[in-house]
C-alpha cells in the first residue's frame, strides 16, 4: 500500500462520491482485496505476470462483460493486461504515473497523465495528442488528528518536547532520496535553535539495511525513528513538525507534496521534475536541488528557524491542496472526459 495503491482507492471513493457507480478489478489475496476496499464493489484475477495468456484472457474478459463504458487501467500491469476492441461504447483509458516504455500502453484508448511534463512526454514518444490528456492527482481530505495516538506515538518513539521531528513518508527505493537525505541529516548539529532535530523514516522496502548501515556510519542512529510501513499514515503527519521528500530527478509526481499541504505541514523538497512543475519556491514548498546534501541540509536548518517563512508556506500550500488540487475540481475533470470520449 504505497502512495500509488493508496491513491487507487482515494480515486474510487472519490468517484463513487461524485455519484458515479464504479467496480473495481484487483490482483487475488492483495493488500487491496484484504483491507482496503469496503463498500467497493470489487472482483480479483490472479494477473500473474505481463506475459501469462491466461491471465490476459482473465482480465480482458472481466473488462468486456462489464457494463461500465469506461475502462480505466492503473499501475503497469493492469494496462498491458487489459486489451480491448475499439468501440465508442466502451473506451480503455491508460492512467500513468511513470515514465514507462510507450510501447507497452499503445493498445489504449486513451491516456491520462498526471503531470504536464508526463502528458508531453507521452506525445514526444508517438502517442496521439488528441488522446492525451493531462489530470492531476488530488489531495484527500485530511483525517481528524486524534491526540490520544499522538501521545502514544510520542511515548513509542520517545519523541521530547525539544525533538523538532521531521517526516519522510517513502517506500524504500532509490529514487526516494533517502541515502542523500540521511548525509544532509548527518551534517545538522544535534541542536539547531534550541531544537533538536529527530528523522522519522514511514516506510520500508529493499534498501533498509543499506540505509540502516548507513545512518550507523554517519553516527545519527539514535536521532532516526524506523517507523516502518503504516496503513494509515494521517497521524504520522500530525505529530511533525514539518515534511522533507528528498526524491531524484526520477520521480514523476509526489503525492506526498499534496499530502503534506492538505495536513498544513511545511514541505521542504528536492527540485525534482514533478516538484518543479507544481511548487513555487519559497510560496508553498522550499526547493532544493536534487542529490545535494548540503542544500538539502541548508533548507532544513533554514526552515527550522524561521516560524514566519514555515507559516507561510503552510499557508500558500493548504490553499493549494483546496484550489487547485482538491478532490471536487479534480473528479470533475475526470468525469467531463469519461463524457468526451463516450461523445456524450
Amino acid at each position: 500500500m504505497g502512495g500509488a495503491e493508496r491513491w487507487f482507492v482515494r480515486f474510487l471513493r472519490a468517484i463513487q462520491r461524485a455519484g458515479d457507480p464504479v467496480e473495481a478489478l484487483v490482483r487475488t489475496d492483495s493488500d487491496l482485496a484484504r483491507h482496503h476496499l469496503s463498500g467497493v464493489p470489487y472482483a480479483e484475477a490472479p494477473m500473474r505476470t505481463v506475459w501469462d495468456p491466461l491471465s490476459r484472457w482473465q482480465v480482458s474478459r472481466y473488462a468486456r462483460r462489464s457494463a461500465a463504458p469506461i475502462v480505466q487501467t492503473y499501475m503497469g500491469r493492469a494496462t498491458r493486461l487489459t486489451h480491448l476492441p475499439r468501440d465508442p461504447r466502451k473506451v480503455h483509458i491508460a492512467r500513468l504515473g511513470g515514465y514507462y516504455k510507450v510501447h507497452q500502453y499503445r493498445h489504449a484508448h486513451a491516456w491520462i497523465g498526471n503531470t504536464r511534463a508526463l502528458c508531453d512526454w507521452l506525445i514526444e514518444q508517438g502517442l496521439p495528442h488528441g488522446r492525451v490528456f493531462h489530470i492531476d492527482n488530488f489531495a484527500d481530505e485530511p483525517l481528524a488528528r486524534d491526540d490520544a495516538v499522538i501521545a502514544r506515538l510520542r511515548a513509542q518513539i520517545g519523541a521530547q518536547p525539544e525533538d523538532w521531528l521531521m517526516l519522510h513518508p517513502a517506500r524504500f527505493v532509490w529514487f526516494k532520496g533517502h541515502a542523500n537525505l540521511l548525509e544532509a541529516f548527518a551534517r545538522l548539529p544535534r541542536q539547531v535553535h534550541g531544537r533538536r532535530p529527530r528523522l522519522i523514516l514511514l516506510g520500508d522496502g529493499s534498501l533498509r539495511t543499506d540505509l540502516e548501515v548507513q545512518a550507523a556510519q554517519l553516527g545519527i542512529t539514535d536521532r532516526i525513528v524506523w517507523a516502518g510501513w503504516q496503513q494509515e499514515p494521517a497521524q504520522w503527519y500530525h505529530l511533525s513538525d514539518m515534511v522533507v521528500f528528498p526524491s531524484l530527478e526520477a520521480e514523476p509526481m509526489g503525492n506526498v507534496i499534496l499530502e503534506a499541504w492538505s495536513y498544513r505541514k511545511p514541505l521542504l523538497a528536492t527540485a525534482f521534475r514533478g516538484a518543479r512543475e507544481i511548487t513555487a519556491h519559497g510560496k508553498d514548498a522550499w526547493v532544493v536541488p536534487c542529490e545535494n546534501p548540503a542544500a538539502l541540509a541548508c533548507g532544513m536548518e533554514q526552515m527550522m528557524g524561521e516560524a514566519r517563512l514555515r507559516e507561510e508556506l503552510v499557508e500558500h500550500g493548504a490553499q493549494r491542496a483546496v484550489a487547485d488540487f482538491g478532490e471536487a475540481t479534480i473528479v470533475s475533470r475526470y468525469r467531463a472526459l469519461y463524457r468526451q470520449l463516450l461523445g456524450a
